[in-house]
């Protein structure tokens, strides 16, 4: 029978398939975000989330010190009225500036996941090789002060070179410079051990200056809060040109105000009329150094590489990174930052002595960046963690010495003090680890 003569029963019997392959309608790509980058955009209830799955992920960041700064003002305040004075507030900030500075070149080795253990002893040599050339060779100040710094980046390189290239341990290796740079020192100073500070020199000045103006103080606060903010609304809009969740304008607001009221309220205690001589050379000079190491910390190639190379060596080695160039320079920039340290103590202590770099300093400049935040164990930490941890010391220190205690008394906090923000950085990373973001 034709196909003509099929009935429409028969046809519909047997239905015509088709060969046609069809495809069901394609979907959107959706694109993936990571939920953590819409807090922003919760307000204050996606702020307190996120900060509570920080800290149960053990990302505690800054917070313990925080916390700590605030126990030990009240605790010391309630133990004498004059803790939180102008004056003790001005010898906070001069003691903290130079081993303060010293401390910023630890939090680059730190990061790396290294230690250096020399860098006293290059302070001391430092202070002795601008003592020996201003004083005793009759050099222009500037230009001591230049071959002193210089020195101590030739030797936090040779340091590195050792490390990088020989494959010493950077334990051994700066060990040895810091028995090595001590006899160094010892050597340049020579019979009588010590060298006065010429009146009106450039190291004396370095923590015997202060601005008396008070528009000096308000100025700084004034710049510090309006730089902050600026680098907020750089950063809000760099995001929103990339199409990512940026800071909304009232975060931006709230953050500075914060910040305006902290700045403000210092330059308003070291411009008291009673006990403060204003705002101290060596505060301006160790924020400057903070800036600057923060800016490079964060926002270039290689602070970026530092931070690779403390991660995971091997991994920053096959991207392309230069393991061998960041680790030398990192031990230079210690060396160049803890001769500049250097000469703040050589200030404080009325000269350059043998001393210098000697005692505590060493244990000091390696606690402040650990109880600042920066971990043991590289790959993370803030440049600012050296002004923390530093301000955290001195503040017990000047405390102690308020209420008339001891110096071993001093060791002993300071110590358990480093114990327990050693011990708070290992349970964060054991907790990130179980958390999956180790």
């Amino acid at each position: 029978m034709s196909d003509l003569a099929k009935t429409p029963e028969t046809s519909a019997k047997a239905p015509r398939v088709s060969t046609e392959k069809t495809t069901a309608p394609s979907a959107a790509p959706v694109p993936a975000v990571d939920p953590r980058l819409l807090v922003r955009e919760e307000g204050l209830k996606g702020y307190w989330s996120e900060f509570t799955r920080k800290v149960r992920g053990g990302e505690l960041g800054s917070l313990p010190v925080l916390v700590g700064l605030i126990v030990i003002a009240i605790v010391f305040q309630l133990q004498n009225s004059n803790f939180l004075s102008a004056s003790s507030v001005a010898n906070i900030a001069v003691y903290s500036s130079g081993l303060g500075i010293m401390a910023v070149g630890i939090v680059f080795v730190l990061l790396l996941g290294e230690i250096d253990l020399s860098v006293g002893s290059v302070a001391g040599v430092g202070a002795a090789v601008w003592a020996v050339l201003n004083v005793n060779h009759g050099w222009n100040d500037w230009l001591a002060v230049l071959v002193a710094v210089l020195s101590g980046t030739a030797l936090g390189a040779l340091h590195g070179f050792f490390f990088a290239k020989i494959g010493v341990p950077a334990f051994v290796v700066t060990l040895a410079g810091f028995l090595g740079w001590s006899g160094l020192q010892e050597w340049m100073m020579g019979g009588e051990g010590s060298i006065n500070t010429p009146s009106g020199s450039i190291v004396e000045n370095l923590t015997n200056y202060f601005f008396e103006d008070k528009a000096a103080g308000y100025g700084l606060a004034l710049v510090a809060v309006l730089a902050y903010a600026a680098s907020l609304l750089v950063d809000s809009r760099r995001r929103r040109s990339a199409g990512l969740p940026a800071r909304p304008t009232s975060e931006i607001a709230l953050r500075t105000g914060i910040v305006a009221i902290l700045c403000f309220a210092v330059a308003y205690v070291l411009n008291e009329p009673s006990g403060a001589r204003g705002l101290p050379l060596a505060l301006v000079l160790f924020l400057a150094v903070l800036v600057v190491a923060d800016f490079v910390a964060r926002r270039t190639a290689f602070g970026r590489q530092v931070f690779a190379v403390g991660g995971n060596p091997e991994a920053a080695r096959r991207a392309g990174i230069s393991v061998d160039r960041i680790r030398i320079t990192v031990f230079a920039l210690s060396g160049m930052l803890g001769a500049f340290g250097g000469l703040f103590i050589a200030s404080l202590s009325g000269g350059a002595t043998k001393s210098v770099g000697g005692g505590n300093t060493l244990m000091l400049v390696i606690a402040a960046a650990v109880i600042g935040g920066t971990s043991l164990f590289g790959g993370r930490g803030k440049v600012w963690s050296a002004l923390l941890g530093m301000i955290v010391i001195q503040s017990i220190q000047q405390g102690l010495n308020m209420i008339g205690m001891a110096n071993a008394i001093q060791y002993m906090i300071t110590g358990a003090v480093l114990l327990a923000a050693v011990v708070i950085d290992s349970v964060s990373r054991r907790t990130q680890k179980t958390a999956g973001r180790a």
